[in-house]
């Protein structure tokens, strides 16, 4: 991984000045730097406006009580986005207005989570349980809580063998 990023950090500057002085080359020097400069006034406007719009959706799952991982990501690559537009470069440029358009966004997010669940390893520990629990059927019911700071007045404690001298329910009734 590291041997790839230093690639990318000498291979990008690279392909940025070939391509500068080939656009540079066949358009003029003027236009060039406009081009550069709109691309940056471009990306800003598209940061602001869909940065706003995920915001918005993040704000909207947190008040679903959803935890909003597609708008955490979607919010990343678009910060990754505006960043690569106001460097000035046309690879740089051409990506950054890639990561703003929502299906590539999604593309790259269902590869990267696929990447990351083929190779990641989830290990829960929890206090008081054990490794070999197993979840039994569910049993629904009520309850009364007895603790003795709990206890409504007029009823009376707990015997002293510890049971609860509180009266049995009624017969034939399934509690």
């Amino acid at each position: 991984m590291v041997g790839f990023l230093f690639i990318l950090l000498l291979a990008v500057p690279i392909v940025e000045i070939a391509l500068f002085i080939e656009i540079g080359g066949l358009i003029g020097v003027w236009p060039t730097i406009g081009i550069v400069i709109a691309t940056a006034i471009a990306g800003a406007t598209l940061l602001r406006s869909q940065g706003l719009a995920t915001l918005r959706s993040a704000r909207a799952s947190l008040a679903e009580n959803r935890f909003p991982i597609d708008e955490v990501f979607d919010g990343l690559c678009l910060a990754v986005a505006g960043a690569l537009l106001l460097t000035p470069g046309f690879f740089t440029d051409a990506v950054g207005l890639l990561l703003f358009v929502p299906p590539v966004r999604a593309a790259l997010r269902r590869r990267l989570a696929a990447y990351v669940a083929a190779r990641a390893e989830v290990k829960i520990h929890a206090a008081g349980a054990s490794a070999d629990w197993q979840a039994g059927p569910v049993i629904d019911g009520e309850y009364r809580d007895v603790s003795p700071d709990r206890r409504p007045p007029g009823n009376p404690p707990a015997d002293s063998d510890g049971r609860d001298s509180l009266p049995k329910p009624p017969p034939g009734r399934d509690g």
